[in-house]
């Protein structure tokens, strides 16, 4: 008993020093970090280099994926890439990457982040450094020209709603969106939307319920290339598995053969933009009908863009 009263004693002591410890810890971290940020004449210096180098198509990804004060900095006409997962991503149309990287922030895990990003890609140049930044184009293997994207010729589409029975009821064209007849949420435009915590702008479309299908037109695709499908629900939408909810139908047809060419389906409860492909074979160019389709619409909020890509690497 007396060994138990004496070890009572010193539980103050011990809870103490480990109190003591932990500030410790605490003050050292602080004094650290900030040789660990980047000055505002760090970023302005990285952003001149880039400014010197750019070329069309350029990109930059940041490393780690929050560092989101760099955005401030970049070029305004340069796509920044920051979101959760975007070191995995093909981020298919630039043909170079600038990876602004802070790796000597705390958790940024460099072994991961490498094993996401480099397959298919290779360094194309020296490294710049800024006080903690590092900056690193790669050339990106993955790249594929764009020949054609429905989200660019947007403005010269042709929307309707389209009964089971073929009949028509045309969504007039206001110079910003394609507005249906019906609720409000029936039209076509291009708009931000999140899919799984990253940002993408793509075609609402949403689908206006029962067998009926929201239909945009599209001319002038280009055969010989990679016909892709792209999207998904949106943001809460998507994590929504309600009995009363139907699965949701997006796709691609021929407009003069009919043929199904690309289509997708979405159960409810499916996150993240969901992807199809096919090759087109060379010929003169198609006009396709893009649509959307669920049987109960409700919370049924889809956002989607229809590519026609060149081979990877963007060779012809």
């Amino acid at each position: 008993m007396p060994s138990l009263s004496r070890t009572l004693r010193a539980l103050p002591l011990v809870e103490l020093g480990g109190l003591l410890l932990v500030a410790v810890l605490c003050l050292v971290f602080q004094l650290r970090l900030p040789g660990r940020l980047p000055t505002e004449a760090d970023h302005r210096a990285v952003r001149e280099h880039l400014q010197a180098q750019l070329r069309p198509g350029d990109a930059v990804l940041l490393f780690p994926g929050w560092t989101e004060r760099a955005r401030l900095f970049v070029p305004p006409e340069v796509p920044v890439y920051g979101h959760w997962g975007s070191d995995r991503e093909d981020l298919k149309e630039h043909p170079r990457i600038w990876v602004l990287a802070q790796p000597e922030l705390p958790r940024a895990d460099a072994a991961a982040f490498q094993e996401a990003f480099l397959p298919g890609r290779t360094v194309a140049g020296e490294p710049f450094q800024a006080g903690p930044l590092t900056l690193t184009p790669y050339t990106n293997g993955r790249y594929r020209p764009r020949r054609w994207s429905a989200l660019q010729a947007f403005a010269t589409a042709r929307v309707y709603l389209e009964s089971p029975e073929g009949q028509r009821q045309p969504c007039p064209f206001n110079g910003q969106a394609y507005r249906c007849p019906g609720a409000p949420y029936l039209y076509m435009a291009p708009e931000w939307h999140e899919f799984h915590y990253a940002p993408r702008r793509c075609l609402w479309m949403h689908p206006p319920g029962g067998a009926g299908r929201l239909v945009a037109e599209f001319d002038g695709v280009p055969g010989g290339t990679g016909l892709r499908l792209e999207g998904g629900l949106i943001a809460e939408a998507a994590v929504r598995k309600s009995p009363a909810l139907s699965p949701t139908r997006m796709g691609v047809d021929d407009a003069q053969t009919r043929e199904r060419l690309l289509e997708i389906a979405l159960p409810p409860g499916l996150e993240g933009v969901q992807q199809a492909e096919r090759t087109l074979p060379p010929g003169e160019p198609r006009t396709v009908k893009v649509w959307t389709q669920a049987t109960r619409a409700e919370s049924r909020q889809v956002c989607l863009d229809v590519s026609a890509l060149g081979p990877a690497g963007g060779g012809t």
